[in-house]
């Protein structure tokens, strides 16, 4: 039942995303191994929707890593194991809790004994900032206790790179990005190498903006048009060695956004009442995304069976087929 629901909602999920999204990039697919246990190490900075790009365009059916303090309330606590999340505690959900984290690192080693796959943020928080941070090494400490709970498992570290063309509005492009595997038996049992070799395999996919003067240097590439979802651009950009254009000539895409809100007007109020309480500008695309999740196909189904119901049969198809045109035009051109 368990391996259904989740095939079903990575299904939805992943249709879901394409609408979300202008164009989701993915590249390196040939570097995901099969019949291997796996540790798929990714930066993140797009809180949600990280895992749910992973979770739906690999086969890999991964687990996920997640910080503990979501985990919270029971009811949220076993919605999430049933969407195969495993609870991870930082030094900030208390010391005391710590020491949980053993049986965390018992259930993904016993994941990664089957040639399971699990996915770590190996940065350890996230931060809509377009650069790689150091990784902490949970990871590394994974991977070692797997190999020493069975020498033979045939391990692989994958490093992923996501890259996002805007964190926060509907309509941008993002890219997912593949990288050669790297086996961690090689450096056991030392940390340092195996992430910094880890930290080497993913650098050349994210689009890195160095923090000294990254205001500064994004708002240069944004009127140069620099694609932050292509690495090689935006390192041809700061080395100098991109061909940019004149800012002057660069205009802002038209967007129909303003139209596609008065078809979808009990969504938006619905992101208006809750878009004041977000806190973390890393969970505006988290929480837009579920609501239109949630919200535009019964918006829909309302349109399509409500208004006829309620005397306004003549009014809903071209409602319905006038909104899904706009909904469609607003992903374009978001950069």
């Amino acid at each position: 039942m368990k391996d259904l629901f989740n095939a079903i909602l990575r299904i939805k999920v992943k249709i879901a995303l394409h609408f979300y999204f202008s164009k989701i990039k993915v590249y390196g697919k040939e570097n995901i191994p099969k019949n291997k246990a796996i540790i798929l190490v990714a930066n993140h900075q797009n809180a949600l929707v990280d895992p749910l790009l992973i979770a739906t365009h690999t086969r890999l059916n991964p687990y996920f890593l997640t910080r503990a303090s979501v985990f919270k309330k029971s009811f949220i606590a076993k919605l999430l194991d049933f969407i195969r999340m495993i609870p991870i505690y930082r030094v900030r959900d208390g010391i005391g809790n710590m020491e949980k984290n053993k049986e965390t690192f018992e259930k993904s080693t016993e994941v990664l004994l089957n040639k399971g796959t699990i996915v770590i943020f190996g940065e350890g928080n996230h931060h809509i900032h377009r650069n790689l941070r150091p990784l902490k090494k949970g990871f590394a400490r994974i991977a070692y206790q797997a190999l020493e709970a069975n020498p033979d498992l045939d391990l692989v570290i994958l490093p992923v790179g996501l890259n996002y063309g805007n964190h926060q509005r509907t309509g941008s492009k993002v890219s997912i990005i593949f990288g050669p595997t790297i086996n961690p038996r090689i450096f056991y049992p030392h940390f340092d190498p195996l992430i910094k070799a880890v930290e080497v395999g993913l650098e050349p996919l994210v689009s890195h903006i160095p923090e000294e003067k990254y205001n500064q240097i994004e708002k240069e590439m944004i009127l140069n048009r620099i694609d932050f979802t292509e690495p090689k651009e935006v390192r041809s950009f700061i080395s100098g060695q991109s061909n940019s254009i004149d800012p002057k000539t660069y205009s802002p895409p038209y967007f129909t956004n303003k139209v596609m809100k008065v078809f979808h007007f009990p969504v938006y109020w619905i992101w208006l009442l809750i878009a004041p309480k977000i806190e973390d500008p890393a969970f505006t695309s988290t929480f837009k995304f579920v609501i239109g999740l949630v919200a535009v196909p019964l918006w829909y189904i309302f349109v399509l069976i409500g208004l006829p119901l309620l005397g306004f049969e003549t009014w809903a198809f071209s409602w319905a087929i006038l909104g899904f045109i706009y909904l469609l035009a607003n992903r374009n051109g978001q950069g």
